[in-house]
């Protein structure tokens, strides 16, 4: 297959090299994998003097690894054909004495070493692009990918076949992550050609992308799916809720710094078979479907693909797109209302807060007020945000803030008075009228003072934060989980929830001591591979209120790292439990995040003191007293204890022994602490021990 290059400084060698495969070996490799190959090497600026690009090891496995599975389409043939291909481009390369055999011996290596990493990225639906997918459409269906007429009538009969009926993308992917990929791969491939030819306009780097992508997919498939077929393919601008996507993962990443900390399953999400009825039912969405939503509106209806690609979804769509068109919709909502919104409306930025929130918190109902409360810098307890509230059955339309007993009762802030309500009313009415504008999109709802997301606002959030990388498992997902990643999952999530899931975790697994001792070893580890950032006290929490059983914790209490906690449980449960089981090491462990929290309560009041511009009255001394108390108790006394606690974790112990060495009251302590806190930092990493001395 003759190859014309797209720009004269892609001289690939193509039909030589497959000539001189075909004379020298008897067979050549086939053309679309080898063009591909050839080219992409050409365009990192390989030597080409052996008349095709010489690879290095470095950017071969950059070719197989990276650029081409996002860009080439290959059958099972061309596959199994790829490592006599990169092999023959190995020899052809040695054959015009540009390798040494040394050199040319490691290129094969490294075709050895990268072949089931490119087998495995080739095979990945992750790496799927749209022109990738529909060229092994159309291949599997037995046409031509090379003419360009008979690609067009396959895309014309798969452009009328109902959308049930259409090859489904492979799990879990999602248009949107098919969309991405290809505008990643495309935006690579153009910033290569343009290293090529810098004085390239826009146009054509385009068309020669486009040209490339065809070479490797099937011949006329850009210019097919930019045109006449572009519902086929959606682009970024063409799926509004990836916008609302990449809002939601910055609100995940300012609460946990990472898109991988998972957030709880939602408990009940709708049945496939649900959601078309869930979505008609939506007042905005069947709105925009009649066209009757008004011209101030009509923004919102272009963004969603009405009338236009969502209409035909509305009317046959299955389960995973109408659940993205729903998406559609409340992104495009969340665009318009603070455009729309006038002075009074407070909180017209804050509705993809409210949304990862409230899917933050398990899906569980919250109250209108009490976010007023937190968001207005009322000072509301973490600990009480996270507790469901419960949903009238039914409530007057319009909002009213709860009387100032129920306010303080919903608020645990025993000294409220109707001026305080008074002040709040304002703040609850703002974030109501927000929630019920929300409330149109069918996503959300609000009973009362009562608001949360619907079945189908769950399914959407899910399917909004799956697009934007955020780790958002179903049940499914939690219960296939080993046991350290449900520890590390669930001390991020609200009691209730992340009790109930340890306690499914261990049930599929037969609700025996073993697995729940599984969970506890679990913790032991995960607190041993990172103390600071491992909340024991929080875990053991959850496992109490899930219930673990007796004969778990007994069996944990000689456990080096978290012995003392589990011992600490029993006690509190009344059961019988020797202490002197439980090894110093956990004892420390336990002293240290004890002494830890009860820093961070006098630093809260020191830092109080301090905005008001006074000395604090009465000085706290929780962190002095409380180590005083284990002191007395402890083994070798109060130095032994300053030794222990650093021991058990440098970093972690560090402010508390700075504490002690400025504020105990006895030389002996300051001492020993003032020693040991040199030692503990100075045995720390360079990054830690930064961030110690800045605590």
């Amino acid at each position: 297959m003759t190859r014309t290059a797209p720009t004269a400084a892609l001289n690939t060698g193509l039909d030589d090299f497959l000539a001189w495969a075909e004379s020298e070996r008897g067979a050549a490799p086939p053309a679309r994998p080898a063009d591909a190959v050839l080219t992409l090497l050409t365009l990192h600026g390989v030597d080409t003097r052996a008349g095709v690009p010489e690879p290095t090891p470095q950017l071969l496995v950059r070719v197989l690894h990276e650029d081409l599975p996002g860009v080439l389409a290959m059958t099972p043939d061309e596959l199994a054909a790829m490592p006599g291909l990169l092999t023959a481009l190995a020899d052809r390369v040695k054959a015009a004495r540009r390798l040494n055999a040394k050199r040319h011996a490691r290129l094969i290596a490294v075709v050895d070493e990268a072949l089931p990493e490119f087998e495995r990225a080739m095979t990945d639906p992750r790496n799927l692009t749209w022109p990738r997918w529909y060229a092994s459409l159309l291949r599997a269906d037995g046409v031509d990918a090379d003419d360009a007429d008979a690609v067009r009538t396959w895309l014309a009969a798969h452009s009328r076949t109902p959308h049930a009926d259409r090859p489904q993308l492979p799990a879990p992917l999602h248009r949107s992550a098919v969309t991405a990929r290809t505008f990643v791969a495309r935006t690579v491939l153009t910033e290569a050609l343009l290293a090529q030819d810098p004085a390239a306009g826009p146009d054509r780097l385009e068309r020669l992308a486009a040209e490339l992508t065809d070479r490797w997919t099937a011949t006329g498939l850009s210019d097919a799916l930019a045109g006449p077929y572009a519902e086929l393919a959606p682009g970024p601008e063409d799926l509004a809720h990836l916008a609302l996507a990449d809002r939601t993962r910055d609100e995940h990443l300012d609460y946990f710094a990472d898109s991988g900390v998972p957030l709880p399953p939602p408990p009940a999400p709708p049945a496939p078979d649900a959601i078309r009825a869930l979505l008609h039912a939506a007042p905005l969405p069947a709105a925009l479907a009649a066209g009757t939503a008004g011209d101030d509106l009509r923004e919102v209806a272009e963004r969603c693909g009405f009338p236009g690609p969502a209409t035909a979804v509305w009317t046959e769509g299955t389960p995973e797109e109408l659940t993205e068109l729903g998406a559609d919709v409340l992104a495009a909502l969340v665009e318009r209302i603070p455009v729309a919104a006038g002075p009074e409306q407070e909180y017209a930025v804050d509705a993809a807060h409210i949304l990862y929130t409230l899917y933050e918190r398990g899906c569980t109902p919250d109250s209108v007020a009490r976010k007023a409360a937190d968001i207005a810098g009322w000072k509301v307890a973490p600990g009480l945000e996270e507790l469901p509230v419960p949903v009238p059955e039914s409530a007057p339309t319009a909002y009213s803030t709860p009387a100032t007993a129920e306010l303080t009762s919903l608020l645990s802030l025993p000294e409220l008075t109707d001026a305080d309500r008074a002040e709040l009313d304002a703040h609850a009415h703002a974030l109501a009228g927000l929630v019920d504008q929300l409330a149109e999109t069918g996503c959300v709802f609000r009973t009362g003072d009562a608001y949360g997301l619907t079945p189908l606002g769950s399914a959407v959030m899910r399917h909004i934060l799956t697009a934007g990388e955020v780790a958002a498992p179903d049940q499914e997902d939690v219960t296939a989980w080993d046991a350290a990643e449900t520890v590390a999952a669930v001390q991020h999530w609200p009691p209730a929830i992340a009790a109930a899931t340890l306690t499914a975790w261990t049930t599929a697994r037969g609700g025996t001591d073993a697995a729940w001792s599984e969970l506890l070893t679990a913790v032991s580890a995960a607190k041993s591979a990172d103390f600071p950032n491992t909340a024991t006290p929080t875990l053991f929490a959850h496992l109490d209120a899930a219930a673990v059983p007796v004969g778990a914790l007994r069996a944990a209490v000689t456990d080096p790292v978290t012995g003392a906690y589990a011992h600490r449980l029993l006690a509190a449960r009344h059961e019988p439990a020797d202490e002197a089981l439980v090894p110093v090491t956990a004892r420390a462990a336990l002293t240290l995040e004890d002494l830890d929290l009860l820093w961070t309560e006098d630093m809260r009041a020191f830092v109080a003191a301090a905005a008001e511009n006074r000395e604090p009255d009465p000085v706290p001394t929780a962190v002095l007293d409380a180590f005083d108390a284990a002191a007395a108790v402890w083994p070798g006394g109060a130095k032994a204890l300053v030794r222990a606690l650093a021991d058990a974790d440098p970093p972690t112990s560090a402010r508390v022994l700075h504490d002690l060495r400025d504020r105990h009251p006895e030389r002996a302590v300051r001492d020993a602490a003032a020693h040991t806190v040199k030692t503990a930092v100075s045995s720390m990493p360079s990054g830690k021990r930064r961030a110690s001395r800045s605590k």
